[in-house]
């Protein structure tokens, strides 16, 4: 099964951006999105490419959905979202 993960624009560079997953920052493609994305908006990842942008209406939905999914194991939800096995998540709003 392969899962996307949302993740908040933080910074754009041409078809490149800047975005964070629970604390984690990384490098995706957002030039396959099939509308413009902005600093600020949430987008569902894929293997470093960002595959769409998340309506404002349902990023508050989206984003607990998934929290629920890596509240049961920190260290399974890092190789998810490709993190290095020494970084911490930031999850339940620290």
């Amino acid at each position: 099964m392969c899962l996307g993960i949302p993740g908040q624009i933080t910074e754009i560079d041409g078809a490149e951006a800047t975005a964070e997953f629970w604390d984690v920052e990384k490098t995706v493609r957002i030039d396959i999105v099939d509308e413009d994305v902005e600093v600020g908006d949430y987008i569902l990842n894929h293997a470093g490419f960002a595959i769409r942008k998340i309506p404002d209406e349902e990023v508050e939905e989206t984003i607990e959905i998934y929290e629920s999914f890596l509240e049961g194991d920190e260290d399974e939800a890092l190789e998810e979202i490709g993190g290095e096995p020494d970084e911490q998540l930031g999850i339940g709003g620290d």
